[in-house]
């Protein structure tokens, strides 16, 4: 048995996205690699994100939606973590995401930014890169 702390990971979705196919496949691919995985579930809120992302003690918190919110979504989570102080947690983005989106992304400090099939193994590498 390793003693190397196993990497924690938040996936969430806030809003009204119904779309999980991407989460539960990511989810099963992070345990899979040895990580501890939370998922929300659907319908969460910027707020319940950002305190169970802070109560779970997360590595990485994962925002996963499908609608083409994910700015929207992320300016929202990233307000609520730094209200509870929070300015430093490493945020990836996946789902439905325009060119533009990823930009706005990029400069909020949200990374990996990953589209509809994008290669599990590069997630899982910037994962591992991003919580050392």
């Amino acid at each position: 048995m390793s003693d190397e702390k196993k990497i924690r990971v938040l996936i969430a979705k806030v809003g009204c996205d119904i779309h999980e196919r991407g989460a539960l496949t990511l989810l099963t691919t992070l345990r899979d690699e040895g990580m501890e995985v939370i998922y929300t579930g659907r319908y969460q809120t910027p707020k319940g994100v950002a305190n169970a992302a802070v109560s779970e003690d997360v590595d990485v918190l994962a925002l996963s939606d499908h609608t083409g919110s994910l700015p929207i979504i992320a300016e929202a989570v990233l307000g609520e973590l730094k209200k509870l102080g929070i300015t430093d947690m490493k945020v990836i983005a996946g789902g439905l995401l325009a060119p533009d989106d990823i930009k706005s992304l990029e400069k909020m400090g949200v990374t990996g930014n990953y589209g509809p099939g994008t290669p599990l193994d590069e997630i899982v590498y910037h994962i591992q890169s991003v919580a050392k």
